[in-house]
C-alpha cells in the first residue's frame, strides 16, 4: 500500500526541473524542435534509462539478455527500432514495479471493465518528469494559460472518488495548465447507486451560466459527454450555446463502444466549436496511455504531433517488422522519464500509423490512430461511461 503522498508538495510543473540525468535534460528541451541535437538526447535518455531499469528490474534484464540487447547499442535514430518491445497485456497481468514501495508516491490504473487494468507506480522523480513533460507538450501548442482564469467542465470521473484512476489524474492535471477557476467533473458518485452518474442538469445550469459571464471555460474528458451537453442545450433552448470565443476543448478517451455515433475527428470539431460559438482551431483531442504516459495532442489542424518525448514504430502485425511512414500497424511507444515501472519500450493493442510533419509549422510527426486492433476489443474507461449515456 503506498503512502498519502501530497502533489502539492511538489514543485510546479511549469518551473524548470533540476537537472539531475539525461531524462531532465530531455525533458527540458523544446519538445518539437527536431533535429541532431534532439536526437542524441533521447537516445542518450533512452540509454541511462535502460541501465537503470537493468540494474533494477530483475524482468527487464532477464527480457533483454534473452534477446541479446545491449543499451549501449542505441546510438542513433535507426538503432531505435531494434529496441525489444513488452506487450502492454504483460502490464495487466504482473506487477512489475522496479523500486521499493517506500520510494513510491502515486499509483495510477488504468481504464477497463474487465479485471484487468495496469498499476502503475511512481516515484517522486518519475511523477515529476510525467508532469513537467505533459505541461511542455501542452505549451507547445499554445495551450496553456496562467495569465487569465478559466472554468473547467470536465466530462469524467471526479478525481476526489477515482483517485486513482489514469484519466481522472490526467483530466485534474490539465485543470491547471491554466489559471483555475471552477472545476466541475461531470461523472458524479452516487452513494445510493454506488456508481457514478452522468450531472447533466448541474453541467447545463454551468454552461448557462458561462454563457452569461462569458467567462473563458475549458471543456475536458470524453467527447461524446461534450456533444450531448451542447445537443441538450440546443434541445431546450431552441439555439445553440455562445461562449467566450477563447473558450476551449480538450478532449480525450474516445468513442469506444459508442463506435456507431462516432463522428469524423474532423467532422467533430467543427460541429462542436460551431455548437459553442468558437474557433474551431479551439477544440483539440488527447490520445495517451497510463502505462506510457507521454500525451499526444493536437496541433489547431487537429492532427497528433509527437513530441521528442517519445517515439513511435509501427510494426506489421504478422511479421512484427516495422513498416515506416504512411503504412497502417500496431503502434510500439518509446520514452525513457520513468524510473519507477519497466514501460520503456511497449507494444500497444492500438493500430495506426505516423505521417511525417503538418501544415502547421509545429514541428514533429503526426500519429493517426486507426482503433484497436484483435477481434476481442481490449475494453476501456469510455465503455465504462458510455453506459451514462
Amino acid at each position: 500500500m503506498i503512502k498519502s503522498f501530497n502533489e502539492d508538495s511538489l514543485p510546479p510543473f511549469y518551473k524548470p526541473l533540476k537537472i539531475e540525468s539525461a531524462l531532465e535534460r530531455l525533458i527540458e528541451a523544446p519538445p518539437f524542435k527536431f533535429g541532431p541535437a534532439a536526437s542524441a538526447l533521447f537516445c542518450a535518455a533512452m540509454r541511462e534509462a535502460f541501465v537503470f531499469q537493468m540494474r533494477h528490474s530483475k524482468f527487464l534484464k532477464n527480457f533483454l539478455e534473452m534477446d541479446k540487447f545491449d543499451p549501449a547499442s542505441i546510438r542513433n535514430e535507426k538503432d531505435i527500432a531494434k529496441i525489444p518491445f513488452v506487450f502492454v497485456a504483460a502490464l495487466k497481468e504482473r506487477d512489475l514495479t522496479t523500486l521499493p514501495e517506500s520510494k513510491l508516491v502515486l499509483e495510477l490504473k488504468s481504464s477497463g471493465t474487465s479485471g484487468q487494468r495496469s498499476r502503475m507506480q511512481l516515484d517522486k522523480g518519475s511523477l515529476m518528469r510525467v508532469k513537467r513533460l505533459a505541461w511542455k507538450v501542452f505549451e507547445g501548442l499554445g495551450l496553456t494559460d496562467l495569465a487569465h482564469e478559466h472554468d473547467y467542465i470536465c466530462f469524467t470521473y471526479d478525481p476526489a472518488v477515482a483517485h486513482d484512476l489514469g484519466t481522472a489524474w490526467t483530466d485534474k492535471l490539465l485543470s491547471g495548465f491554466t489559471k483555475t477557476g471552477r472545476i466541475f467533473y461531470t461523472f458524479r458518485w452516487s452513494k445510493e447507486k454506488n456508481d457514478f452518474y452522468f450531472d447533466i442538469e448541474s453541467a447545463l445550469a454551468l454552461l448557462e451560466k458561462a454563457e452569461k459571464t462569458q467567462k473563458l471555460t475549458r471543456f475536458v474528458g470524453f467527447p461524446a459527454f461534450a456533444l450531448k451537453l451542447t445537443e441538450e442545450f440546443k434541445k431546450r433552448h431552441g439555439r445553440m450555446v455562445r461562449l467566450n470565443p477563447g473558450s476551449s476543448v480538450i478532449t480525450g478517451g474516445g468513442w469506444k463502444t459508442l463506435a456507431d455515433e462516432a463522428i469524423d475527428k474532423k467532422v467533430y470539431r467543427k460541429i462542436l466549436a460551431d455548437n459553442l460559438g468558437i474557433p474551431v482551431e479551439n477544440v483539440r483531442d488527447l490520445f495517451g496511455m497510463v502505462e506510457h504516459g507521454v500525451p499526444y495532442v493536437d496541433c489547431p489542424l487537429g492532427n497528433f504531433h509527437i513530441p521528442n518525448y517519445g517515439r513511435i514504430i509501427v510494426r506489421d502485425p504478422g511479421s512484427l517488422a516495422p513498416l515506416g511512414y504512411a503504412k497502417d500497424g500496431l503502434l510500439q511507444f518509446m520514452t525513457p522519464y520513468l524510473t519507477s515501472y519497466p514501460s520503456i519500450s511497449l507494444l500497444s493493442s492500438d493500430m495506426g500509423r505516423v505521417e511525417k510533419g503538418c501544415k502547421c509549422g509545429i514541428g514533429g510527426d503526426v500519429l493517426v490512430i486507426k482503433g484497436r486492433a484483435g477481434v476481442k476489443k481490449l475494453k476501456g474507461c469510455a465503455i465504462s461511461a458510455a453506459t451514462m449515456l
